[in-house]
């Protein structure tokens, strides 16, 4: 039901993470959530890492206001995605009905959502690299909602720079972020900061039913 056939995990950070090729998607454990920047993690009142659910990693978006935490990162280790051709993420949130996500920045900016994401190594979260990180495509962030839902994103879309040109503009610094990726994942906020988080007006859990990297 869940597999992690992944070229670029299986040749390099599969090994950091004790994931062996062919084996099922990839374990709470494996997952950080943050990020954690000069020691603070800015997914407040979050776990570091998921919990092993019935069905794949699993935590629970914080909620029902933004004093009560937020999430903004979930991500794994790599050490390249050189020769990856699409990241492909399966996830369901089960909330009850009703429930609104909503972007803690800024909850007026519009819809809470999800990115896909990676992260070349060496970011120093500074705006001297503006095209270290890199977030789906703008047509392509997931509305966040209850129920299942699956975004599979090819590596030659126009994926969007923290700042800065897009891939198709900057092709040099996205070749060079994904040969060098760091971390990959995915990101929760919307339009005022794809990864700046969001919370939930109700008790919402997301859970990673598939990752993969081919």
């Amino acid at each position: 039901m869940r597999t992690y056939v992944k070229t670029a995990l299986a040749a390099g950070a599969a090994t950091a993470l004790a994931v062996p090729a062919g084996a099922e998607a990839p374990p709470a454990g494996a997952w950080q959530i943050g990020p954690i920047i000069d020691g603070r993690n800015y997914s407040v009142g979050m776990p570091l890492r998921p919990y092993e659910g019935r069905d794949g990693a699993s935590f629970t978006i914080p909620g029902p206001t933004k004093r009560d935490g937020h999430v903004h990162y979930v991500t794994l280790p790599v050490r390249s995605l050189e020769g990856a051709r699409r990241i492909t993420l399966r996830y369901r949130i089960d909330a009850p009905r009703g429930t609104r996500f909503i972007q803690q920045e800024n909850p007026a900016a519009g819809p809470a959502t999800l990115s896909l994401y990676f992260q070349r190594a060496g970011d120093s979260w500074r705006m001297r690299h503006p095209d270290y990180r890199w977030y789906s495509p703008n047509a392509r962030e997931m509305p966040l909602s209850p129920g299942v839902h699956e975004v599979s994103i090819g590596l030659d879309e126009d994926w969007i720079a923290m700042t800065g040109p897009s891939a198709h503009q900057n092709r040099e610094g996205f070749r060079r972020a994904v040969n060098d990726a760091h971390r990959v994942g995915f990101t929760f906020g919307g339009s005022n900061g794809r990864g700046h988080g969001v919370y939930a007006t109700a008790p919402a859990t997301f859970t990673v039913l598939d990752f993969e990297i081919e």
